[in-house]
């Protein structure tokens, strides 16, 4: 028997994203995939800061998807964050 097609959830970061706000987001996103079977997050990043910090919070959401067997994908980046994430060398952890 087939299994039923896992869905999609969207995630909307907006930011500047500051260190200390990192524990809290990555809370709230862990609940967030605790109350659905999403195979894919998609993280609407329009308009946020191309920043060390934001690329810090992206790979943690990664890692928290990971756990529930989900992968991230961005919607929005800007070419910056797009250069920026290659350049930290996580161009395949976070899929556009």
């Amino acid at each position: 028997m087939p299994t039923p097609e896992r869905g999609s959830i969207t995630i909307l970061i907006s930011g500047p994203i500051a260190p200390t706000d990192l524990p809290g987001l990555d809370q709230r996103v862990c609940a967030l995939l605790d109350g659905c079977d999403a195979a894919v997050a998609v993280c609407d990043v329009d308009g946020i800061t191309a920043d060390a910090v934001t690329v810090d919070a992206l790979a943690r959401l990664q890692l928290a998807a990971d756990r529930h067997q989900c992968r991230v994908r961005l919607r929005g980046a800007s070419p910056e964050l797009r250069e920026l994430v290659t350049f930290m060398g996580l161009r395949d952890v976070l899929a556009r």
